[in-house]
């Protein structure tokens, strides 16, 4: 089974289930500034999930795009990725445990679905703790569809519990389903243990409880199930691949890359590792500056991320003997891949290649800079005892000209030395701390935070959106946002800088609104309708059926997910702190409100 036949499959499953089939998002989240990137497939559904009903209604199914880059150095090896898609079916106050379990089963085991022998299941619940009661309910339901009583596993918080470490709010045990791969184990081999015996294929958790302030958990009203099968590893286990790169979504790429570099993925595991670390990293880039929101390499937040995505993969060419710019080719692999089920990535395909090239280029520069740098430190170091490079120093290199730790210790090698990796990584943890950039976490706030002052900056981005076009013109039309509790950004198409006497234009325009004290009203109606009523909706494929239309007195008419406020009037002074480019023919605005 492919990977387009297994997300149609999933989604004509569940929407023969009373599911509605639901657009994926971002991978920037609109609703959860503690973190970069969408990195579960319920990012974009927490305000549904928190009680705000959905315009689709109470089943939901879709395909999501996530990014995780905790445990990007683990990147190489056969299994992990930097992105990743996630199919997930959801139910927001409807059914619970028994269907959401059976559901589950007939689509792994049915022969009419997945058809997985279900003998090769084994299933992981959880167990309890001082503060929640084992999860009876869920082991009963197993055992009723036929996991004998030995293949259920009940584990404790760390494995089978979802819900922010530390943070009040929904939460809930979750129940895990495992594929044998039929590999001999250890007598330690279970679900949940990484020795390769048992891999896990879906996740179906319960949101059953609300953590309050004092640590206590107390029963929530309306129950949700949020659920997330991952499609790379899922197609790898059906296709009976040990890895996740043997598989179609993979191989177009690494035979571009075998081309371009001469070396055959699978002849030996250094290699491999280096094309499989170029896959991956050629791949999320692309989707990260191919997305409705696009990323582009920066020092900062996302686009920070990016880029050491980018010179990673250089650098692991570089040890394929690919000294100058090379990412052109597996990017284009990547759009031709996937432009089928993401339209968005084909048509925005000529920017990601300019983006690329430019960063590129700038790393390129990087390298001779950081080169000349090293040598004007080996004569001072060369009068020294020790042939070592302090830590301090290769982390100056990094740190100030972009120059990889790997790079230096090659060159170290070169003349004699080596390098105090400790000391760099001290140096680094240190540099960590100071700036709180660790590639997931940036912004401080809760899970989908709905404080007063994010949801004020909801409704002001909708009035500076408006208020963009009365000063500059209709060809005005929002290319991505972000919100978090210090600030708002705001990327637009418009193909020059603005003047000083327009941002003041654009302040005035929206502190009037504010002043208005207008009302902010929503209606839920279909996108055509939503559209034949003015509303503003830029995006494309990513709208559902039903759609959200959030009105700011006769003034704005906005497609949007909330949330907002009720008035303007008590929102605060709108001031515009930057406007600056991009990309190519897209500006940048971040505001603030004052009090």
């Amino acid at each position: 089974m492919t990977a387009q036949e297994l997300r149609r499959k999933y989604i004509d499953f569940f929407k023969a289930r009373g599911h509605a089939e639901i657009s994926g998002k971002s991978l920037i989240p609109e609703n959860d500034p503690t973190v970069l990137f969408t990195t579960a497939g319920m990012h974009p559904l927490v305000p549904y999930l928190l009680g705000e009903p959905h315009p689709a209604g109470t089943r939901l199914v879709d395909v999501q795009k996530c990014i995780r880059t905790g445990d990007i150095d683990e990147v190489g090896d056969e299994s992990h990725l930097t992105f990743f898609e996630m199919l997930g079916n959801w139910s927001l106050g409807d059914y619970f445990k028994e269907e959401a379990i059976r559901m589950s089963w007939e689509f792994l085991t049915s022969p009419e679905w997945l058809g997985i022998d279900p003998q090769r299941i084994s299933v992981t619940v959880f167990g309890g703790d001082d503060d929640v009661p084992r999860d009876e309910e869920s082991a009963a339901v197993w055992r009723d569809v036929g996991v004998p009583a030995e293949r259920i596993h009940f584990l404790g918080r760390k494995d089978n519990w979802w819900g922010p470490a530390g943070q009040t709010g929904p939460c809930g045990p979750d129940s895990e389903m495992f594929i044998d791969t039929g590999i001999e184990g250890t007598p330690e081999s279970r679900p949940g243990v990484s020795d390769g015996k048992y891999l896990e294929i879906w996740n179906d958790v319960f949101m059953q409880y609300n953590k309050q302030a004092d640590g206590s958990f107390l029963p929530l009203e309306r129950t949700c199930v949020d659920t997330g099968m991952g499609v790379e590893r899922t197609i790898a286990i059906l296709q009976g691949k040990r890895s996740v790169y043997d598989t179609e979504v993979f191989q177009p790429l690494l035979a571009c890359l075998e081309g371009l570099t001469g070396h055959s993925y699978g002849a030996a595991e250094e290699t491999d590792r280096s094309l499989r670390i170029i896959a991956d990293h050629a791949r999320t880039a692309t989707f990260m500056m191919g997305d409705e929101n696009p990323t582009v390499p920066s020092n900062l937040a996302q686009g920070y991320v990016l880029r050491r995505l980018i010179r990673r993969a250089m650098r692991h060419g570089r040890k394929l003997g690919l000294e100058g710019p090379f990412l052109a080719d597996p990017v284009r692999k990547v759009i031709e891949t996937y432009a089928g089920f993401y339209p968005l990535l084909e048509q925005n395909g000529e920017t990601i290649l300019q983006e690329l090239r430019a960063e590129e280029d700038r790393f390129l520069k990087t390298l001779q800079n950081g080169e000349r740098e090293f040598e004007k430190m080996i004569p001072n170091l060369m009068k020294g005892k020790k042939r070592e490079i302090p830590g301090r120093l290769a982390f100056k290199l990094y740190d100030t000209y972009g120059f990889p730790l790997e790079i230096t210790q090659e060159l170290a090698a070169e003349h004699g030395f080596t390098v105090d990796c400790e000391g760099f990584e001290e140096a680094f943890v240190k540099h960590r701390e100071k700036s709180k950039l660790d590639g997931n976490q940036t912004f401080k706030g809760g899970l989908a935070d709905q404080s007063e002052y994010t949801t004020a900056l909801h409704t002001a981005t909708h009035l500076m959106h408006q208020a963009l076009r009365d000063v500059l013109g209709d060809h005005v039309s929002q290319k991505g946002s972000n919100i978090t509790p210090d600030r708002l950004r705001f990327d637009f198409a418009h193909p020059e800088k603005m003047t000083s006497d327009q941002i003041k234009a654009v302040e005035a325009i929206v502190n009037e609104k504010i002043a208005a004290d207008l009302p902010v009203e929503v209606q839920t109606m279909t996108l055509q309708e939503a559209r034949d009523a003015g509303a503003l909706a830029f995006f494309g494929d990513r709208y559902d059926e039903k759609v959200k239309v959030y009105s700011i007195g006769d003034y704005s008419r906005e497609v949007c997910g909330g949330p907002h406020v009720e008035r303007t009037g008590n929102m605060g002074c709108f001031r515009i702190r930057k406007e600056q480019s991009s990309s190519q023919g897209v500006r940048r605005i971040k505001a603030v409100l004052e009090q």
